[in-house]
């Protein structure tokens, strides 16, 4: 039986322009087309944070040049991003697949992901998107009730709330497709986020985190395994000092112990760790897998990488 597994690609594997974009996701199809020639079931999910900043500059700076336009909302932005980052992957990786003499369907799916409208992130937004801004500008984005970001000798940036992700919308239809036996692009950038009010999906002005939305996604798909692919080929301990260590296999206790001691990167380790936690909370019987786009085909053998266990 293949092995279900749900990968995570970090900006590595997409860069941070349409044209490192195209050429990133090259290499990105190899080693998810190595995935699938050793036989794992892939549900694929992706960050977009370059993409949607970009994106919603873009959508901001058409409205400053041409005021008929309405500026497009951060929801809206962001499900640009999955549709353009989406149809880049499945094209690449099809081919790649396609090239290796496998036919199978790679399809993207615009994920839509509810929030809490209480949730205590919109309260204290942290993540820094779109262009710079003067302080004017910020001002006038200030009266509008949004939040803005100082960004010490060059100006001023909008700032959303990273809300934690509730439910997955379309997680019947991501299913279908998986248990079909297709490779699933999904849930890209942490998902669209939405509130639900009476029926009625309406967009949210935030962004979710990628690895919390894919623990959550390789939860509900009881998938046999999380695997994350980030910039480092291990999770270290002490990472960037002269006692900086390799870990090689954590268990979840040993990982909860290391986040009390602060051994990970707020911004960049420790939600990956936390993703993984929730997952093998819900799927014990799992494992996550932590490591470099790169190391992805020796990972999987064994010979690299951080696996995680309960």
């Amino acid at each position: 039986m293949k092995k279900k597994a749900v990968v995570s690609l970090g900006h590595q594997a997409l860069g941070y322009t349409t044209t490192q974009q195209h050429d990133a996701v090259q290499k990105t199809a190899k080693a998810l087309a190595g995935l699938v020639e050793a036989g794992y079931q892939l549900t694929i999910t992706h960050s977009n944070g370059p993409q949607v900043s970009m994106i919603h500059k873009a959508m901001t700076e058409l409205r400053r040049v041409y005021i008929d336009y309405t500026p497009a909302p951060m929801c809206v932005c962001s499900a640009m991003s999955q549709g353009y980052v989406g149809f880049d992957i499945q094209n690449s990786l099809r081919a790649e697949l396609l090239s290796r003499g496998i036919s199978k369907t790679v399809s993207s799916i615009l994920t839509q992901v509810t929030v809490d409208p209480y949730d205590e992130a919109f309260y204290e937004p942290t993540k820094i998107i779109g262009r710079y801004m003067s302080k004017e500008d910020a001002e006038t984005e200030i009266r509008k009730g949004n939040y803005v970001t100082e960004v010490p000798g060059k100006g001023f940036r909008r700032t959303v709330a990273a809300p934690t992700p509730l439910k997955i919308v379309e997680i019947e239809a991501i299913r279908a497709l998986s248990d079909a036996g297709q490779v699933v692009i999904a849930c890209g950038g942490g998902g669209i986020p939405v509130i639900e009010q009476n029926h009625i999906l309406k967009g949210a002005s935030a962004v979710i985190e990628k690895d919390s939305i894919a623990g959550k996604l390789a939860a509900e798909l009881q998938a046999d395994q999380l695997i994350i692919l980030t910039s480092v080929p291990y999770v270290y301990k002490n990472f960037g000092s002269a006692q900086e260590e390799p870990l090689e296999s954590l268990t979840v206790a040993e990982a909860t112990a290391y986040i009390r001691e602060k051994q990970f990167g707020e911004r960049d380790m420790l939600p990956k760790i936390e993703a993984a936690i929730a997952y093998l909370q819900a799927c014990p019987n799992g494992s996550a897998l932590i490591t470099s786009l790169e190391q992805a085909a020796a990972a999987v053998k064994g010979k690299a990488g951080t696996v995680i266990r309960s």
